[in-house]
Order: structure tokens, then sequence, then C-alpha cells
């Protein structure tokens, strides 16, 4: 009886051991086969990056010192949807300015419409401010930007409008809220939910003239866009769908943000995102010279610039 138990203990443990073994290979497939799939993900975001990345000027003169994103220094990016077709630079339509605060727990978007009148820094002329990307491309629209807001811009991101449609495609679509009926371009965008493809995205985040705000309704349009393009990449289903994505954003994104600088944010300025403030700079149309422009007066500008430069703790 003693004996019997000791060979029955011997013929199950083989059974054990073999039973061990395949769930050990079985694991080490799946985690070769995770490890493969997450280094595919990291050579296709560092390839896209390469594509995105554009190195510009140095610091910004306004910068007594240079920020360190180790160190959540707060910092700031000019946003740029730039209307971009063959054999023509373009205008920037779209022009935000984000500050970013980890400490504070916040970001401050603020939307500058492109008929504002301003001082285009090294152009020597007062004009449109989404003239000074048609003169002097990005680095004078920062300058000029930093110039009309009297803060240091540390970082740009410039998005391609005509090719955005691509990105929008490459996420599989968005769907968004829209307040306003209108038909543009022969395509017709009722009120309420409605699901869109890349071209009518881009439709929708074009029309101007049928809203009755104006440049504030198109950029409310365009940030709708930007908001679920966003929220759709992030979702599972796109992990499927990577390539396209980085591929998409390769193309048609342009940063002077490093891959580096990158990670440092995601790993250190996450808690900037609970809170998002956005602005719109207040102020009035006119005519000079039978040209358009938007008026911001002094003290409203002197406000945005008091509370961009306390966001961003510049004493």
């Amino acid at each position: 009886m003693y004996g019997g138990n000791i060979l029955e203990k011997r013929e199950r443990r083989p059974k054990k051991r073999k039973w061990l073994r395949y769930t050990l290979i079985v694991l080490a497939v799946v985690l070769i086969g995770l490890f493969g799939y997450l280094y595919s993900i990291y050579h296709s975001f560092t390839k896209a990056v390469d594509n995105m990345h554009t190195p510009i000027r140095e610091t910004s003169e306004k910068r007594t010192q240079d920020i360190t994103l180790k160190n959540k220094d707060p910092f700031s990016v000019l946003l740029l949807g730039v209307d971009q077709r063959k054999n023509d630079r373009g205008r920037s339509d779209t022009i935000i300015v984000m500050t970013v605060n980890p400490r504070k727990e916040s970001i401050e978007m603020v939307s500058i419409p492109r008929d504002t009148r301003t001082e285009i820094v090294g152009r020597g002329t007062v004009d449109k401010i989404n003239h000074a990307y048609a003169f002097g491309g990005v680095e004078m629209s920062m300058d000029t930007v930093e110039n009309f807001l009297d803060i240091p811009i540390d970082y740009f991101v410039q998005v391609n409008m005509e090719g955005f449609k691509e990105i929008v495609d490459s996420v599989g679509g968005v769907t968004v809220n829209n307040d306003l009926d209108f038909t543009y371009e022969g395509k017709h965008f009722p009120k309420g939910q409605i699901t869109l493809n890349g071209n009518d995205a881009l439709k929708f985040s074009r029309m101007r003239k049928q809203d009755p705000r104006g440049d504030f309704g198109r950029q409310l349009r365009q940030r709708q866009i930007i908001e679920a393009v966003v929220r759709e990449g992030a979702s599972l289903k796109s992990l499927t769908n990577y390539g396209d994505i980085f591929s998409a954003l390769g193309n048609n994104v342009k940063t002077n943000l490093t891959f580096d600088e990158m990670v440092d944010i995601q790993a250190n300025y996450r808690s900037a995102v609970k809170e998002i403030d956005q602005k719109q700079l207040k102020g009035s149309g006119t005519k000079i010279n039978k040209i358009y422009y938007f008026v911001v007066p002094d003290e409203e500008r002197t406000a945005i610039q008091d509370m961009l430069k306390e966001h961003l703790e510049i004493k």
C-alpha cells in the first residue's frame, strides 16, 4: 500500500511536469509575440517621429534659462493648422497657443484669429498674423506670436490641414456633435451627432462664411475634429491600425519636439490634462485700406499676456 502510493506519485509527476512545460512554452510564445508587437509599434513610432521632427531655432530669447522637462518646468507650444496645397506654402489658418503646467495641473489654450492685426517680426510690416507663415514659415510665425503675446514659444506643432483627412481616415473616421446646420462644397452637415470620414472632416473644419461666429466657429469645429482624432487614436480598436496612424502623422505633422522630449512629456506632464481652459481673444473686425482685420484692444492683449505669464511661472 505504501509502495503503491509512491508509484502513483511518480506516475503523476511526469504528467505534471509535462503540463508545466507546455504552459511555459505557450507563455514564452505569447511573450515573444507581444515583445515583437511592442517593438513593431516602437519602431513605427520612432520612424514617424523622425519624419515629423523639424529642428529650428535655439531657445527663445525670452527665456532667461532653459526649461527642463524632467523637472516639470512649464512650457508653451504653438499649434499651427496650415492650409498647405501643391506649390504653395500656404497660411496658418489655425493658430493656438498652449501653455502646460503640471504643477498647476492645467493647460491654457488661447486661439488667435487668423486676421488679427499685428507686427510681423522679421518683415518690418503690420499685417494679418497668419501672413507670418506665408512670409517666413514656422520661425517667423513663432517670432511674431512671441512678440504679440510677450511670452516665449518653446515648441511648435504644425498640421497640414490638406493632409489632415489622411489622419482622420487612419483612425477609422471621427464622430462629433455639430451645433450648426450647413452645407459646404456639396456636403450637408446636419445638427447633432455626425460621423465623418477624412474628406468630410476637412470640409467640416474649413467652413467659415456661413457661420455667424465666423473664424471662431471654424476654430471650434477644428478643435472638435482634433479632439475626436485623439479620442479615436487612443481607443483599443486603433491598436491594430497603428501603422497607418503613425504613417499619417509622419506625413502631415511637423514639430521641433524630439522623441526623448515626447517621452519626458508623457511621463511628467500627464497631470496637466486634468484641467484644460480654452480662451478666445476678444476684439472687433474693421477695414483698413479696404482690407479686413481683427483688432485686439491693448487691455485685452495685456490681460491674456499676464494670464499666460502667470501660468508659465514667468516673473
